[in-house]
């Protein structure tokens, strides 16, 4: 007897889709978008799904920092590296140290919207989305008094 086709993606599937939503500075839950109204500010919900970008916790974009602090450290760790096995035995450590703060400056700046939302996707992964991270604000309906002829 065939089973049912399962409600939801294989876990690999899903875990790849989440990471790639982000990348493209999307939902990555839904893939909806635009989600950022300026290079650095997030909007509040997802334009299409309704998910709440802030899932309720109290420092909760400490993690988009920590992310952010990965990637200039492998940025940096990559640079060094590279910038040595290249020019050994003799490297131009002027060119060097003007070259590496450079990036310590640009990269936390150029990464800072996919440290949102590529945490974001990690927590989507490691804590699936429930009803309540649905919930778009909303403002206080004006009560409207209609006079009856």
């Amino acid at each position: 007897m065939p089973s049912a086709p399962p409600l939801s993606p294989p876990p690999s599937r899903r875990v790849s889709s989440l990471f790639l939503r982000a990348l493209r500075l999307r939902c990555p839950h839904c893939g909806g978008g635009p989600v950022f109204v300026t290079w650095s500010r997030l909007v509040p919900n997802c334009p299409v799904c309704g998910l709440g970008f802030e899932r309720g916790e109290e420092g909760y974009w400490l993690g988009a920092y920590f992310f952010n602090l990965m990637a200039m450290e492998t940025v940096f760790s990559v640079w060094v590296v590279g910038f040595l096995l290249l020019t050994w035995p003799e490297p131009p450590w002027e060119f060097f140290q003007v070259t590496t703060i450079i990036l310590m400056l640009v990269v936390p700046f150029a990464f800072f919207p996919y440290s949102k939302t590529l945490f974001l996707a990690f927590d989507l992964w490691v804590r699936p989305p429930s009803e309540a991270d649905f919930i778009l604000p909303h403002e206080e309906g004006r009560r409207v008094v209609r006079k009856h002829r």
